[in-house]
């Protein structure tokens, strides 16, 4: 690909075949490129400088909320408080930031997980989001503890496990890319279905019976040295060996990692 190639970020698309993750890197009006295949090869990106609000598409001087900017940041169902807090959801009420948006992403099957990632987590995603959810969160093993039919109330039972459990990914643990073999997923989901039934009988209803372990493997290797994140905004090129690929995480050089997602609307070029 040509260096004058420009595009903006957006998230990482990536499917599982076989338990094995593969990643693509989405181009503007061009094939992506399999990301899978760059691995152990240079491996160039650049920002430009200039900033694309990632709903309206507007270019920005700065961002007032990840990728959006200050009208999208007010108005836009991707600001909404329940993205991050579940519970606060009220789409099963024709409710919500932009209703017709909670009806069509919100008010549908939602699924409580338990993954393995860099520690054991409880998540909380939509059916039709796995297994893009667990990738993007770098799980290296995941069960489905309980399905719900709407959002909010797999955020109440989540708020709930969250008296036990971490629902945040230690980002850190999760890049090195040793697994905790002490974690026994099926052991576990037992164990917090029977707390969750304990604390409200109504919850047993929910609890899923599939106890499939779900495993991905990512094009990535143990990482042997400490870990330096960089932000575009600071460091405006990332350069090197692509050593690995875990999450949204990009990781050259077996040490420096850039997550992708949270560059969404940064405008690059990419040397390969």
């Amino acid at each position: 690909m040509s260096a004058s190639t420009f595009f903006f970020l957006d998230k990482l698309p990536a499917r599982l075949e076989h338990d094995a993750v593969h990643y693509n890197l989405s181009l503007a009006q061009r094939e992506p490129i399999a990301l899978n295949d760059l691995v152990g090869k240079e491996f160039k990106l650049e920002f430009t400088g200039r900033l694309q609000c990632i709903d309206c598409k507007k270019i920005v001087k700065k961002f007032y909320a990840p990728g959006l900017c200050y009208v999208c940041r007010m108005s836009s169902a991707l600001n909404s408080d329940c993205i991050l807090r579940p519970e606060l959801c009220e789409a099963h009420l024709g409710k919500g930031k932009v209703p017709e948006w909670e009806e069509k992403y919100h008010n549908q099957i939602h699924i409580v997980y338990l993954a393995n990632s860099g520690g054991l987590k409880v998540g909380v995603t939509r059916a039709d989001q796995i297994p893009t959810r667990w990738i993007d969160q770098g799980a290296d093993e995941v069960i489905i503890l309980a399905l719900t039919p709407y959002r909010q109330l797999a955020g109440q039972i989540e708020v709930v496990l969250k008296n036990q459990l971490s629902d945040k990914t230690n980002w850190r643990a999760m890049l090195k890319n040793v697994k905790d073999l002490s974690i026994d997923l099926k052991v576990e989901k037992r164990r917090y279905a029977a707390w969750l039934v304990d604390q409200n009988q109504e919850y047993e209803y929910y609890i899923a019976e599939d106890d499939t372990v779900h495993v991905l493997n990512y094009p990535s290797t143990v990482l042997t040295q400490p870990i330096q994140s960089i932000k575009l905004d600071k460091q405006a090129k990332l350069e090197g060996v692509l050593t690995g690929i875990k999450g949204q995480y990009l990781i050259l050089n077996e040490k420096t990692v850039m997550n992708i997602r949270s560059h969404a609307g940064y405008e690059v070029y990419v040397n390969l």
